[in-house]
């Protein structure tokens, strides 16, 4: 199955973000710390027309934190561009966040005017729960499916400071069909857009490939197997993932491995490393 999904707020929220970057005098992007190639949106760079950006790592506690600090080395070296990582136990500060905005801006703008941030990033990056922890308010509803924020809305950081969020954007094709993939076993793709099944055997494939001791650990699996199919039996039969007919139920073996990664029980690994790709941002 071909993984496209670009709902029709998705455009409207594009054309509205085009709207807005004359008003506005920044812009960050947030991807997620556990594969920031793939969640990095390549049509934002147009979008935004050479505004001063800075990229947050999110989602930190589910990553690899070594391999989360060789990103951030990566984004700053190639893109000379500030790369903070925001996790759930450290999360960034609100005098952090607006001294890295204030550094960021130092250099083009007179203190005593107003500046408007605008904050994005792909569906379910955290972006809601960023600007909930920098506020210090509920100010953007929160959850673990994709698209919850439809809509602009502009939110006051402090005296002269608005952020304004924006819903999480892809892009209209997913043209690298490997990526879409990590991005459904980040949960970015809604469940009905994508096969379950074929989401769940990538990540297999990638566990099976990368983090052996992982599945051992989670699923007390002694030995993996060479064969992704054996490897399903063997979770089906150490999770009662099994049919009426006594058979290994795929699409259950499917979710309980991204439900596991997509909650961190599979413990923190990430999907990309840096000198895996060639180029980002």
């Amino acid at each position: 199955m071909v993984i496209s999904w670009y709902p029709g707020h998705m455009r409207r929220a594009s054309r509205e973000l085009k709207g807005i970057v004359k008003e506005s005098h920044a812009v960050i992007e947030l991807l997620d710390a556990r594969a920031p190639e793939s969640s990095s949106n390549p049509t934002l760079k147009p979008l935004t027309k050479g505004l001063p950006r800075m990229i947050f790592l999110t989602k930190g506690d589910l990553a690899d934190p070594k391999t989360t600090k060789l990103w951030q080395k990566f984004i700053e070296s190639e893109s000379k561009t500030k790369c903070l990582i925001n996790d759930y136990d450290n999360p960034i500060s609100a005098r952090k966040f607006l001294g890295e905005l204030e550094s960021l801006l130092s250099d083009t703008l007179d203190v005593n005017m107003q500046k408007q941030i605008i904050v994005t990033g792909i569906p379910n990056v955290g972006k809601s729960t960023l600007l909930n922890a920098v506020v210090g308010k509920k100010v953007a509803s929160t959850g673990n499916e994709p698209a919850i924020t439809r809509a602009q809305q502009r939110i006051k950081l402090a005296q002269g400071w608005y952020l304004i969020d924006t819903p999480g954007l892809l892009w209209p094709k997913l043209e690298n069909q490997e990526n879409a993939q990590i991005l459904a076993c980040l949960g970015t793709i809604r469940n009905t857009a994508m096969n379950i099944e074929e989401t769940g055997w990538f990540l297999a494939e990638i566990l099976k490939r990368d983090y052996p001791n992982i599945l051992k650990a989670r699923y007390g699996i002694e030995c993996i197997p060479r064969a992704t199919e054996t490897l399903y039996e063997d979770i089906a039969g150490m999770t009662g993932s099994i049919s009426k007919k006594g058979y290994a139920d795929y699409y259950k073996v499917s979710q309980i491995l991204l439900n596991d990664f997509r909650s961190g029980r599979l413990g923190r690994f990430s999907l990309e490393k840096p000198q895996q790709i060639k180029n980002i941002i």
